[in-house]
C-alpha cells in the first residue's frame, strides 16, 4: 500500500494507548485498529484533525507516502 500509517509512532511518543486515543477522538477501538493497520480506504479530514490535535502532531507525522510497486507511480 503506497500510504503508510505511522500512528503507533505518535502514540508511543505521546505515551498514549490506542484505547485512550479512540475515546478522546470519538471512534471505536476497532476503527482505530483498522486505521493503524492501513486496512481502510480513506480517513475523514475531521478524524485526522482530531488525531492530530490529540497527539499534538501534523498529518505528515501520521501518514507517509511510499512510491512502491502497488501503484507504479500512477495516480
Amino acid at each position: 500500500m503506497p500510504i503508510i500509517v505511522r500512528l503507533d509512532v505518535q502514540l508511543s511518543l505521546n505515551k498514549m494507548k490506542s484505547k485512550d486515543l479512540a475515546n478522546r477522538i470519538g471512534i471505536t477501538e476497532q476503527n482505530l485498529s483498522l486505521l493503524k493497520s492501513g486496512k481502510v480506504k480513506g480517513v475523514r479530514f475531521e478524524t485526522l484533525e482530531k488525531i492530530c490535535a490529540a497527539l499534538n502532531c501534523q498529518p505528515g507525522d501520521i501518514l507517509e507516502y511510499f512510491a512502491g510497486e502497488d501503484n507504479n507511480g500512477k495516480i
